[in-house]
């Protein structure tokens, strides 16, 4: 690459000891990382963090869910699971 094209992708910063593109990169990973971190961080706790979820999402989820109790019904989890309960609480209360 010449030094013509080299200066157009990088413009050339002179520091002694030979690293001239180094700082400009370095600022730009920097600024990159920095916008990302913000970005994020509105979208998590902004405003509109809601905003991206439609109701194919919500309607999704709620099919999830009766999945895992009709698989804890149909495997006959639920008694073993309100029995274990039920020993754990008469074990706390001494009944």
């Amino acid at each position: 690459m010449t030094t013509a094209a080299s200066e157009l992708i990088t413009p050339a910063v002179r520091v002694p000891g030979g690293r001239e593109g180094a700082i400009v990169l370095k600022d730009r990973v920097l600024r990159v990382w920095v916008d990302w971190t913000v970005t994020v961080a509105s979208r998590v706790r902004g405003r509109e963090r809601d905003a991206g979820a439609g109701f194919v999402e919500y309607a999704g989820l709620m099919i999830l869910i009766a999945g895992i109790f009709v698989l804890i019904d149909g495997l006959g989890l639920d008694g073993q699971i309100s029995g274990a309960i039920q020993d754990a609480v008469s074990d706390v209360i001494g009944g």
